[in-house]
């Protein structure tokens, strides 16, 4: 049985702590990237999907010295993933999935803040379609809210993670929310999801960044977890917990790779070297699995891991 109780709660180092106890062997790469236009990165990447009777990656294209993005959709082609041509979706972080046999894709929208001038406000918008060149825009998230995941149940309902900040969540926490169709999504329905009170202490943050069914209707949830240290700067961690829709209980969160199981590269600043972003997981079998991450803000890898789901099936 899932635990949810206050012992749950742990912070970023002492889930490094434990973590880095495993003394695990990794093996890392980075991926290769070929862009119509260079002189960009490309980061914060999703795991190969299928949509057109072809394999893709998302990724998130960018100037070094900017917010402004682009999702670029990435095809393999002699072991490098070449983008293609496609009317430019200007967002961040792209996630999908697949939901009533249609794929879903969101990013995240970045626009001027009118209530605070010289600020960028963001909030998370949703496309479908039935492959990445009939995608059209169906639902649009609260402002100020990212990681706003979903997955589709055995029985058709819709689960959906977020993550409120301010008042309610605080730097970020995950809430959770059932749908019964994607047609029900709205920034208002979004804002109600339950909290999950006991995976962050309130100077860290964290969300969800890829939905995995499970056997006996449990949920997989890759995740992140993050913080500052005593000089501003940012620290960001993959994670991954189990999540149960029948009962809203969740496991305590583990701690699945950090910067270093990676190849060395650059950062998008100097704040930012210790960053991983969890783009998402294929599970291969065999208790191995390969995780795709941003890295430093500046780059897409992907390194080979225990399995963090093996765990939880058949429990």
């Amino acid at each position: 049985m899932l635990q949810q109780k206050d012992n749950t709660l742990r912070t970023c180092k002492e889930l490094l702590l434990e973590f880095r106890k495993e003394e695990i062997q990794v093996n890392s790469s980075k991926i290769k990237f070929s862009l119509k236009q260079t002189g960009k990165d490309v980061y914060n990447i999703t795991a190969p999907f299928l949509a057109d009777g072809k394999t893709w990656i998302a990724g998130r294209v960018e100037a070094r010295d900017s917010e402004y993005s682009r999702i670029g959709f990435f095809e393999e082609s002699e072991g490098e993933w070449v983008e293609t041509e496609r009317e430019a979706l200007n967002l961040q972080d792209p996630f999908v999935t697949r939901i009533g046999g249609k794929l879903v894709l969101g990013g995240v929208e970045v626009f001027d803040d009118e209530e605070r001038p010289g600020y960028l406000n963001y909030r998370t918008v949703f496309y479908r379609g039935d492959g990445i060149l009939d995608l059209s825009r169906f639902a649009v998230g609260p402002d100020r809210m990212k990681d706003i995941r979903l997955c589709e149940l055995e029985e058709g309902r819709i689960l959906v993670l977020t993550r409120p900040q301010g008042e309610r969540g605080g730097r970020g926490k995950i809430g959770y929310r059932f749908f019964e169709s994607l047609d029900e999504l709205d920034a208002e329905s979004l804002q109600q999801a339950t909290l999950m009170e006991h995976q962050f202490i309130p100077e860290e943050w964290g969300g969800a960044n890829e939905l995995h069914r499970l056997s006996g209707g449990k949920i997989g949830v890759l995740s992140h977890i993050a913080g500052f240290d005593t000089e501003g700067n940012r620290h960001y961690y993959s994670t991954a917990f189990c999540f149960n829709p029948e009962t809203g209980e969740y496991g305590p969160m583990k701690m699945i790779a950090e910067r270093r199981n990676f190849q060395p590269g650059p950062s998008k600043r100097p704040d930012l070297e210790d960053v991983i972003f969890s783009g998402g997981l294929v599970r291969l079998g065999g208790g191995k699995a390969e995780l795709y991450c941003g890295v430093s803000d500046a780059e897409g890898q992907k390194v080979l891991i225990d399995d963090p789901f093996d765990e939880y099936e058949n429990r």
